[in-house]
Formats: structure tokens, sequence, C-alpha cells
């Protein structure tokens, strides 16, 4: 997959707001509110795919600066022109060719919304522990590399009902970008990123109330034989190396796999759908 380009700098028409037709683009901007800055330009993320454009759109549609769709798509976009109408901003039905340009790959499912990136605020322990009866799991990802891999994890995630998600500021975590994105189908769009920096001292000040797992390619306990008197807190570590060591350490207990002994380790995010599976079900 090729590296992904420049968001599409299509030139104005002025076009009248009202029902999207071919090759209109639409870039009139509402009373109030400022178009994006060349530095905020560069922070927008690329969200492909019409679950995941879907999910943007019915939690946070105010995030969307512009929409691009190919013409076998032209139904399922048009309730998200007519919101982008209302608020002035553009949308263009485009050929096959110009959304490959715009999405920077070409597996974007016929549709891509540039959109401004979800803020991911501190992770607050004390908060966390005073709503704890709410959160039968929470998820850390500490340092998970592959923006594959942390989409393919928030789908998962999601699918089975967690509302969080907890970033490490390890130096090989990757953040929501656009890949990770097209990988959740609208998974992110359900989740609230935190970052917890540094992470080993906010797991420390939770433990009084979460069980802290780390999860391990071996040595720790099967997810069925920890003590399931808390909620827990699920770490996953790096792709090549697992949590950092200064995460194991803090954490109560590791939790492993159990498997053939074929292959030494399951890919992270089959990894995580397994866990969060066995986990939830306590």
């Amino acid at each position: 997959m090729r590296s992904p380009g420049p968001p599409s700098r299509e030139r104005p028409r002025p076009d009248r707001p009202g029902p999207p037709r071919p090759g209109a683009d639409r870039r009139h901007t509402a009373p109030g509110v400022a178009r994006p800055s060349r530095e905020e330009e560069q922070d927008l993320v690329r969200i492909a795919g019409l679950a995941a454009v879907s999910a943007l759109f019915s939690r946070a549609p105010q995030r969307v600066e512009r929409l691009f769709y190919e013409e076998g798509l032209r139904e399922q976009a048009g309730p998200f022109c007519k919101v982008l109408a209302q608020a002035r901003r553009p949308y263009r039905m485009v050929s096959r060719a110009e959304l490959d340009r715009i999405a920077g790959t070409a597996h974007h499912g016929g549709i891509v919304a540039v959109a401004r990136p979800k803020a991911i605020p501190a992770f607050d322990p004390a908060a966390v522990l005073a709503a704890r009866d709410r959160f039968p799991l929470l998820l850390v990802l500490d340092g998970i590399g592959n923006s594959h891999n942390l989409g393919a994890i928030a789908r998962t995630a999601a699918f089975f009902g967690l509302d969080r998600m907890v970033l490490s500021s390890h130096p090989k975590q990757c953040g929501p970008s656009d890949s990770a994105h097209r990988v959740a189908e609208g998974g992110l769009e359900h989740l609230t990123l935190y970052r917890a920096a540094p992470l080993a001292p906010a797991l420390a000040a939770i433990g009084a109330g979460f069980l802290t797992v780390a999860a391990v390619a071996s040595g720790g306990e099967s997810p069925d034989r920890l003590p399931k008197d808390r909620p827990v807190t699920l770490v996953l570590g790096n792709e090549e190396e697992g949590p950092a060591a200064e995460t194991i350490t803090t954490c109560a207990a590791r939790v492993t796999i159990p498997g053939s002994g074929r292959v030494e380790s399951l890919n992270v995010s089959v990894a995580a759908g397994i866990l969060i599976w066995a986990l939830m079900r306590r």
C-alpha cells in the first residue's frame, strides 16, 4: 500500500447549496466557522469506507471538513451531503482515480471524509476510579506500532461495547491515522481515546480499583484463572517486544493465551479479540 498523499486541493466553485450533482464542489463556509489553518490542514485525517464515514457523521459531523465519493455511492452519500450543505462545507462526486489520489490508497470503499482528528485528553486515574463500576474492562495500548493493528483493536473494542481506550506515550505507539480509521470500520468513532504519559504511574494509581493485567506471549495466567473480584485493565504491548518492562512490573498480573506451541504467539489484534471476549465474560 502506498503512502497517503496530501489532502485534495480542488479549486472552489460557486455552486448554491442543494442536492448533490456530478462534479458539484461546494466550498462555502458557514458564518462564524473558520476554515482550517495551514497547520490544522496538515493534521486532518482521511476517513475512508462507508461504515467509517457513517459512524463519523453519526457521532461527530462537526469534525468533517469535506467529503468525496464515487457515483456508485451517490445515494448513500446524499444524507451526508445535506449535513455539509447546511454547514456550508464542501462535498464532491469524483472519479475512482481522483478518489484514489484523495484517499492516498485504492482501498477506500468509494467514499472519503476529510476530518479534524478527535482530541485525545490526558488519562485521569481519579476519574476512572470514581466511575469504575461502568468499566468492566479498561483497554490500554502500550507501544502498538502498526496502525492496522490499532484499527483492528478499536473495531473489536467497539464491537464488544467498550467505550474508551488508553494510549501510552511509548515511542512506538501509533495514533489514529488514516489507515487506522479505515481498518477500524467506524470503531474509533465509538471510543474515547486517552493518553497516559507516563503509563506506569497511571496503572499504579488505578491498582486499588482495577486488576491491572499485562498480556504476555508466555508465562502468564490463562484468562479464566484471573481473580474476578474487580474490573480488569488489560494492557496490550508492542507487536515485537510486548508491553514495556516497566509496564509489566507495574501490573498486578500477567495473562497468556494458551496455544499449541507450533507458533510463538498471535498477532496482537487477534490476541486482543480473544482476551477482550474472555475477560468480558467474567
